[in-house]
């Protein structure tokens, strides 16, 4: 597995590496939510604190919700059901309270592995393919190099390809919100680069744009 571990006590989050890692898996350890974000299209598994030195760890889940799929461990201190139950509300898989066993939280973080690859979601348009819950997107066998919004932009042409969407349902399915026009074209020129050729990503003038490939 490929876990992210999202942490403020150094101590934990060294121990959460070395331990994981001695396990066979992968791991990426950070105290920052902004760089959790960059590092979240690599991980296949998230162990998330809730006190965190940048903010709340609540907060930083429903960003990732916003961005994710990826199962999502929160682990912290705080043990009393209602901060249990807040965690599962607001898209948490699982939560496990400090002190914690490092065997019952491998088999925790590998149950929800399974369960996220049990039926794993494709997104498929000719020869390119789209894995939301990895967060993962090739073209042919190419694996595509995607920041976290151009990957939301190709998600949402492979969810309605052929179909012409409006700059202002991209910046909703993206952003959820709308931004500014030049925003919008700068990330489709970075996807459109991405691609490469033959190109896609069609402009469809005075209506928007769509995924077409002859």
């Amino acid at each position: 597995m490929r876990v992210l571990v999202v942490e403020d006590d150094p101590g934990v989050r060294e121990a959460l590496e070395l331990g994981l890692s001695l396990e066979g898996h992968e791991v990426k350890a950070t105290e920052s939510p902004k760089e959790a974000l960059a590092l979240l299209p690599w991980a296949e598994v998230v162990v998330l604190d809730v006190l965190l030195p940048e903010g709340d760890g609540f907060v930083f889940l429903k960003e990732i919700r916003a961005r994710s799929e990826v199962p999502v461990l929160m682990l912290t201190a705080l043990d009393a059901v209602e901060w249990r139950v807040k965690g599962l509300k607001e898209g948490a898989d699982d939560y496990l309270v400090k002190p914690y066993s490092l065997s019952e939280l491998l088999a925790r973080l590998e149950a929800l592995y399974r369960r996220a690859h049990r039926k794993e979601e494709v997104l498929a348009y000719k020869d390119l393919r789209l894995y939301p819950r990895r967060m993962e997107a090739y073209r042919g066998e190419r694996r595509l190099a995607l920041s976290p919004k151009t990957f939301l932009l190709l998600k949402a042409f492979l969810e309605s390809p052929e179909e012409v969407l409006s700059k202002e349902a991209l910046m909703l399915r993206v952003w959820g919100e709308a931004v500014e026009p030049a925003t919008l074209e700068v990330h489709l020129s970075l996807l459109r680069k991405t691609l490469g050729e033959p190109n896609p990503i069609q402009t469809v003038r005075g209506y928007g744009y769509r995924l077409f490939l002859p």
